[in-house]
């Protein structure tokens, strides 16, 4: 019965609701929907949309600070995907390759230096406290083919400062391995194989996208202007490409042949310079040697280094700076960009927001093995308190504690405990520079 009783109501409701909605009135419904929706759409898109402008702003400020394990633009499409891995390859054979564009990086006064970093003492197990799968630095040419090796660390050996270093020895091996990971193929596989928009765009042929700039208009009219270098986002992949994707998406990653024709164009090399000398003057550096890449404080350095250190994001930018010039005919310049970073966090005190960055990136950016390793030694013996020091092997560690950074050590030329760990100028410091 109470069934019954409520479809007869329902049925007359049914039937007065018919009865009332005519044509006449659906259009007008319909109309009236219609007016209203739009001025609905249009109020939330001049509210809204400001919003969203201001989070994704934000948002890639924060990806840059903070992103994948601390550095930005470090993806799982640039990371080796797990300790056994086949993507592991000879690092005789790919950093080989990049090492044999250093010129002159070899002389009489370094072979003490190699001799030591090559003797037994410098061997170390996976079961070091501090040992890094990821970390191929301390590795010798008879086991650097193997596979990653996995093994149970102490616990002490997970402090976030070891963490932070252990995932961005993943990204910056992955570089200076030339990228093994298959992946890299997905980035490229709709581009067509006569396409090279990065070497356009150094020849002054094309633009870059999204802001439809040539490259002589940003060396002649964005250096110096600090505030669009400081607040635009989309610059920097286009001045310094590489075969990993960043955070413009109309940007295109660098191919194995655009690689080969840049190295070989003198005037995108010229043109690199160029950007590299405007990026430079940005954070108050100055490139004092074009031969061999040796930089200096600039006039304007206290200025620059304040944006710098209050603007975190310039540390991912500075990575694929290095990067880049490792890549694309450049990688003497890293050691002394890096060698000079050291010197300011470590010796100087200035810069401390980037401090974890030089140590945990801008080194292991340096393709050079025995540069690389001469910067560790560098940055241990000036790296106070010793025993938070994550960034070599505990063993190595210890055979470096005898040793005092105000002590010239073994290949050094330096009173102070190497700003010249090798012989080659990197950094100089004089009274009058500041």
């Amino acid at each position: 019965m109470y069934l019954q009783s409520l479809l007869r109501r329902l049925r007359g409701r049914v039937v007065l609701m018919m009865a009332w909605i005519d044509p006449s009135r659906v259009r007008y419904i319909i109309e009236w929907l219609w007016r209203n929706s739009r001025v609905f759409f249009s109020f939330v898109t001049r509210v809204f949309t400001p919003i969203v402008r201001f989070v994704g702003r934000y948002a890639i400020v924060w990806r840059e600070d903070c992103g994948s394990r601390g550095e930005p633009e470090i993806t799982d499409e640039n990371r080796l995907e797990t300790p056994g891995s086949q993507q592991r390859v000879q690092e005789s054979h790919s950093e080989g390759q990049h090492a044999a564009a250093v010129s002159n990086r070899r002389s009489e006064e370094t072979e003490d230096t190699d001799d030591e970093f090559d003797s037994d003492e410098y061997r170390v197990e996976t079961t070091d406290e501090l040992y890094c799968g990821y970390d191929s630095t301390w590795e010798t040419e008879e086991n650097q083919g193997n596979t990653f090796r996995s093994s149970r660390r102490p616990a002490t050996s997970r402090h976030y400062k070891f963490s932070r270093f252990e995932n961005a020895a993943r990204d910056m091996q992955n570089y200076r391995h030339d990228y093994p990971s298959h992946r890299l193929q997905k980035w490229h596989q709709h581009m067509p194989s006569d396409d090279k928009p990065n070497l356009g765009f150094y020849l002054g042929k094309t633009p870059s996208l999204p802001d439809g700039i040539y490259i002589h208009h940003f060396h002649s009219q964005w250096k110096g202007d600090y505030d669009i270098l400081e607040h635009v986002h989309t610059y920097i992949q286009w001045l310094f490409p590489l075969q990993e994707p960043g955070m413009n998406h109309e940007a295109r990653t660098l191919t194995k042949e655009e690689i080969q024709d840049f190295r070989n164009s003198r005037i995108a090399k010229e043109n690199l310079l160029k950007s590299y000398e405007l990026m430079l003057d940005f954070y108050g550096i100055t490139l004092r040697d074009k031969k061999t890449g040796e930089v200096k404080r600039a006039s304007n350095w206290r200025q620059r280094f304040n944006n710098l250190n209050n603007h975190t994001h310039n540390n991912l930018r500075i990575t694929r700076i290095l990067k880049c010039l490792g890549t694309l005919g450049y990688p003497h310049y890293q050691a002394p960009l890096v060698r000079f970073f050291l010197r300011e966090t470590l010796i100087q005190g200035e810069l401390p927001n980037i401090k974890d960055s030089v140590l945990s990136y801008f080194v292991f950016a340096v393709l050079d093995k025995k540069q690389r390793r001469n910067l560790i030694k560098f940055a241990y013996l000036n790296y106070e308190p010793k025993d938070e020091f994550v960034w070599c092997p505990r063993k190595i560690q210890m055979r470096w504690s005898g040793l005092s950074a105000s002590k010239p050590h073994k290949g050094s030329n330096s009173k102070k405990g190497g700003c010249k760990v090798d012989p080659s100028p990197v950094c100089v410091y004089s009274d009058d520079e500041d």
